[in-house]
């Protein structure tokens, strides 16, 4: 791009601006003379380009407490900065803060090496992701940024291209089809298969549960018909086997009338109450077109880090309901024990949680703005960002919030003691 009739060249010569940088090979040129110059005053700014981490730094990351200072003046946390809205970006981008919270996602993709040397079949777009999203994490968590604030868009692009534009920039989407969607594109990208190849996502994410479903008879049919068709082999509970990334938390039904007296309250339900659904014994009944199930579930194994998804919005024939019922949820120690079959329980030491990351929806169902609460392991403080906005929270604050994505750490052993 140096050549005599290259925009660089023109420019050099009309405006003399004489300084450029190839930003493939971060060379940097004088024009028009044309000789490269090495100077290591250079290097921040090839730095902020494509920013690297040693073993040792990732290491430290969470440990760190320490205040980075940008080139323009301002003071951030690494890891804890906002990310640009473009226009109607936000529930992409909150799941993207998220995600880059969780330490063994972060680690794996803040070093090239581990999946640089990832085969991939000619002409495989989706690998874009991949690459995408170790950048960003790079520029998240980079300690010597030019501001404290980074652009998404790379990121973004590769999200429109490889989701067949069902996810835009210029649209308002959802974040917790986007987080299903990013989460399996990811895995699939980094060469993960349905049953045998893990990958860094399952490794993290992915846990299993027993699904228990039994079909029920038309409920119009007399009851000696349905006593008989109760006896038939296919009313009979099935049982099978099936993984997850996330869990879908049910909420109960918002009270449609409310009296004089009760204008403003605003529904509460405890997190242990939603969780019910996957103790085993809570039957749930599902309606398809022709036929209706009574489906139960019991989760048989859990992941180092639990995604819950709080179901907030459904759709009906003419347009899309906003449940706006708080959930109450503790935000450490959460024990899912109970939640395991008795046989299970054996295999897992620990089973308490602690949240890390929560994403809050507000406004309206097709409109509305995402933020999300991150907490900050090298301080324990708790983060509000929203779009370019980053503030500090009382933890107390996070739970009075219409949560919609939550991400919990389990306790490994040496964090219980202490």
């Amino acid at each position: 791009g140096r050549g005599l009739k290259s925009h660089a060249y023109i420019h050099s010569v009309q405006f003399s601006h004489h300084v450029f940088l190839n930003l493939h090979t971060l060379k940097f040129y004088c024009l028009p003379d044309n000789y490269e110059i090495i100077d290591s005053s250079l290097e921040d700014i090839t730095y902020v380009l494509k920013p690297t981490f040693t073993a040792q730094q990732i290491a430290n990351l969470d440990k760190q407490a320490k205040l980075s200072r940008a080139y323009d003046g301002t003071t951030y946390l690494p890891g804890i900065v906002g990310l640009n809205n473009i226009k109607a970006n936000d529930y992409a981008n909150a799941v993207l803060q998220a995600l880059s919270n969780v330490p063994p996602l972060r680690n794996y993709f803040l070093e090239e090496e581990n999946y640089k040397s990832i085969q991939r079949p000619p002409g495989d777009i989706m690998f874009l992701l991949v690459q995408r999203f170790g950048e960003l994490m790079r520029k998240l968590w980079n300690p010597r940024n030019f501001k404290a604030h980074v652009s998404p868009h790379e990121m973004l692009q590769a999200v429109v291209l490889c989701s067949k534009k069902n996810f835009q920039i210029t649209k308002q989407g959802d974040g917790v089809d986007f987080l299903s969607w990013f989460l399996n594109a990811l895995h699939s990208a980094l060469g993960g298969t349905k049953k045998k190849k893990k990958t860094i996502v399952t490794d993290v994410f992915q846990g299993s549960m027993r699904i228990f479903t039994k079909k029920l008879p038309h409920p119009d049919l007399p009851a000696e018909e349905k006593a008989q068709l109760l006896q038939n082999a296919e009313y009979q509970e099935m049982m099978v086997e099936s993984t997850f990334m996330y869990l879908t938390l049910d909420l109960p039904t918002a009270p449609l009338y409310k009296d004089e007296k009760e204008q403003l309250i605003i529904p509460q339900v405890p997190l242990f109450s939603i969780l019910a659904k996957f103790n085993g014994a809570t039957e749930k009944e599902y309606k398809t077109y022709k036929e209706n199930f009574l489906k139960r579930f019991q989760l048989t194994r859990l992941p180092p880090y639990l995604i819950f998804c709080i179901k907030r919005f459904t759709k009906n024939n003419f347009f899309v309901e906003k449940n706006p019922t708080i959930v109450n949820f503790p935000i450490t120690n959460v024990d899912l024990r109970e939640y395991l079959s008795e046989e299970v329980q054996a295999a897992h030491a620990n089973t308490t949680y602690d949240l890390i990351a929560n994403i809050v929806h507000d406004g309206k169902p097709s409109e509305g703005s995402y933020r999300i609460h991150v907490l900050h392991h090298g301080t324990g403080k708790w983060y509000e960002l929203q779009d370019l906005q980053v503030t500090d929270i009382l933890p107390q604050m996070i739970t009075l919030s219409e949560a919609y994505i939550q991400i919990w750490k389990r306790r490994e052993e040496d964090e219980t003691n202490q």
